[in-house]
Formats: C-alpha cells, structure tokens, sequence
C-alpha cells in the first residue's frame, strides 16, 4: 500500500507526486486517461515574473514563489530525465493597438507591475517599433518583461514522467475513479477500473474533473472545464523571440520555428472539438501583431479544458472534513507554472512541515 495516492496525472498531480517521492514517500498516481495528456499538454509554457518582497495579494505571492522555485526545479528534473524541458529566460512583452473597442493604454498595467517591485523596461511606441520591428505598424502601447520565461509543456510532462518514474512512482493510466468510499472521516479506499487502491493519504488533483470528484465526497468546489483553442505556427527563421501578450491572448516562440496562438476561453462543457471561427480569429489576431506571419506554415491546432474556479484561485491544502484528503485543484490558466509551488506546498501539508506561504494562500 503507498503511502499516498494521487488522484490526477496531469501537471499538478505529476509534479505533487515528483516532489513526494523525493521526499522519501511512496507514491501511486491514478489517471483517468493517458497521463499528462488532457490541459497540462495544450498549455503555452508561460511562466511570467512573480514578485517576492512586494507581494500583497494570494495570487502574486503564489506566482513569485514559484518563480523562485523555477529554475532549480527544472535543473533537477533535466538532470534526472536526462532531457532539455525547453525552460529558458525568453523575456515577455505585453502590447496593445490602437483600435476602436480596445484600450490602447498600459499605464495601470505598467504601475502594478513597478508596485511588485519588478524589473520592466518602458518607452514610447515608437522606440519599440525599432527595437521589436517585426511588430504590426499599429502598437500604440508596450512593456517588456526581461525576467519573463517559458517551458516547453509536452517535454516537462515526459520528464516529469521519468523523474517519477526514476523515484518509484506508480503511474497508473486508464484508471478512472468510479468509486471513492469513507470511513470515520477518511478515505478508506478509491475504485479505479476494476481496482481498488488504498493509501494513508490522498491528494485530488483531477484538474477539470476535480469538481465532479469532491462532489463524490460531499465537498462542493465550483471548478468548471473552460476550454481553450490554439494554434501552431512554423517560421524559420522565427521572426521573435520573446513571448507576446496582447491581454488574455498571446504568441509564444519555440526554439525550432514554432509559435503557439493562443486563445479562447470558452464554457463548452468537455467538449475539446476546435471550430473553425476560434482558429480563424487566432490566425487573424497572430497576423495583427506580427504581419509576417502571414506567410509561416500550418502545422496544427488543438484544444484543452483548464480547470477553471469561480473563487479565482486554486483550491490548496486539507479538506476540513475528511482527515486524510488534500486538494491541489482549479488552477485556470496557471497549472504549469504554479505547478512547483504547488507540489511544494502539498508536501510540507502531508509531511506536517511549516508551510511557506500565509495561510490566505491556501
């Protein structure tokens, strides 16, 4: 029997499970589907700066500790993989344009950012037109990022896969839960499949799912699947190389030539089937911001269903009614990159070890 069993493979329960077992715990990971395949694949790899110091909302301390913990945190697992994850320091630039219906300011963006004590660089549109020339003549407002980083999704996954694997996790695919039973205030066992798993602890990671299995347990989370469509570019040479924000949609450069578009957020249920008008405008917003890219090459688009949360902010931490069930879940937009953070934190919960972040946090 583990010693834990982790309900969700994916990105949070991957990187939860990782970090329990290099802490000596026996972990089993149970996965619906095939692991690491569902919102923490169709994800972009953002990993934008967090502030430290000047952190004053849940939100911005979660992002600036797990800013902290990036770096070495891919080190260990690209040394133990035995794979470059693509995590680099890309430098990130938000923009805007001038058109009728869209603010064109960034002044209250450019304030919040200085107010958390981060490193941004300023100036006029036209100093950046020149410095970022591929940039569609109507920018009217920009920042740029240098601390801004990003990872590579599908290679993180497959080393987190390794890396857990190396430490004696069980990973456990094609097993959904179907059944979760209690006694005196615990979890006593989960069925899977045709299976039945015990453990000592059990951590809920289920990711657009984890509503639906709190509901088994009589704990209600409003974590609803919101889906997200993007779209993959060639251009070689890339035309950038930092990533691009204009508000919620973004472009990211990878090192081979290929951009992620991205994208919507839609309430469509579970439905990941891409439309036609979704991946049109995706085209349509990438060739505004870098009119070159009319001529990059096609390669694929795809859908994921990020666990959105009413709350605005992950579920972290002990159900208060059941004594041996953590829950790492509804983490929106942010799963990847707050997956460090996360998994730290889940650990000193099970190991009873004084946690890092305030309370509020949780």
């Amino acid at each position: 029997m583990p010693d834990v069993i982790v309900i969700g493979g994916g990105v949070i329960g991957l990187s939860i499970a990782w970090e329990l077992a290099g802490h000596g715990l026996t972990v089993r990971v149970l996965e619906q589907g095939a692991i690491g395949q569902e919102s923490s694949w169709a994800g972009a790899g953002m990993l934008p700066p967090g502030p430290v110091a000047n952190a004053r909302t849940s939100e911005s301390r979660l992002r600036g500790a797990t800013h902290q913990l990036w770096p070495e945190w891919a080190q260990s697992l690209a040394s133990l993989s035995g794979m470059d994850i693509g995590y680099r320091r890309c430098g990130g630039l938000e923009v805007r344009f001038g058109d009728a219906g869209e603010p064109s300011d960034l002044s209250s963006e450019i304030a919040a950012v200085r107010a958390e004590g981060l490193v941004v660089e300023t100036g006029d549109p036209a100093e950046f037109r020149r410095r970022f020339p591929m940039l569609g003549p109507e920018l009217s407002a920009a920042f740029f990022l240098p601390d801004f980083c990003q990872v590579r999704n599908p290679r993180y996954l497959q080393a987190l896969q390794i890396g857990c694997r190396l430490r004696g996790v069980e990973l456990v695919a094609g097993a959904p839960v179907r059944q979760i039973d209690l006694s005196d205030g615990r979890i006593e066992s989960v069925q899977a499949g045709e299976n039945v798993h015990r453990a000592a602890e059990f951590v809920i990671a289920g990711g657009a799912w984890s509503g639906e299995l709190l509901g088994q347990i009589g704990f209600r989370a409003s974590i609803e699947p919101m889906k997200g469509q993007i779209v993959l570019l060639r251009a070689t040479p890339s035309p950038f190389q930092s990533v691009i924000q204009v508000g919620l949609r973004y472009l990211v450069p990878r090192d081979d030539g290929r951009i992620l578009i991205g994208s919507t957020e839609e309430r469509a249920g579970f439905d990941k089937r891409n439309t036609a008008q979704a991946i049109g405008d995706l085209i349509q917003f990438a060739r505004r911001v870098v009119p070159s890219l009319k001529d990059a090459q096609f390669e694929k688009c795809w859908a994921g269903l990020r666990p959105y949360a009413a709350t605005g902010q992950p579920y972290l931490g002990r159900l208060p009614q059941l004594a041996n069930v953590c829950v790492a879940a509804g983490h929106f937009r942010c799963g990847l990159h707050l997956s460090p953070i996360t998994a730290v934190l889940i650990r000193q919960i099970l190991l009873r070890q004084p946690v890092s972040l305030p309370e509020e946090c949780l």
